[in-house]
């Protein structure tokens, strides 16, 4: 009988992995050892920085909303509690936004957060 060396599979699973690993460095995108071990490392990082993504992008508003709240002579936590007084549930996302892209409507805002503080 006759030896099956089952290339087909094997050449369709290298090249699966060779297509992950396009625009590694090196040997990491040319051996197939390395090139194995490189992306299974990126595929770990991958699945752990899902997970902390939404952390950080909440940090990144959080510095948006304070860098603009200071423009206006109050301090991200004065401003928040200021919100918070007024019954204003708007999220930290939209703040960042309206604090990037529209300026008059974050100033009316903050203007309104220290009112309600004073």
């Amino acid at each position: 009988m006759s030896r099956s060396r089952n290339a087909v599979a094997s050449h369709k699973r290298r090249k699966k992995l060779r297509k992950q690993a396009r625009g590694y460095y090196g040997a990491r995108s040319r051996q197939l050892r390395t090139l194995r071990d490189a992306v299974n490392r990126a595929g770990m990082y991958s699945y752990a920085h899902r997970r902390k993504r939404p952390g950080d992008f909440r940090r990144l508003w959080i510095m948006r909303i304070n860098a603009a709240s200071r423009e206006h002579g109050l301090s991200y936590s004065k401003f928040m509690h200021g919100l918070s007084l007024l019954n204003v549930e708007v999220d930290r996302k939209i703040l960042a936004e309206l604090a990037v892209n529209k300026p008059f409507e974050f100033k009316a805002l903050a203007e309104q957060a220290n009112a309600a503080l004073q």
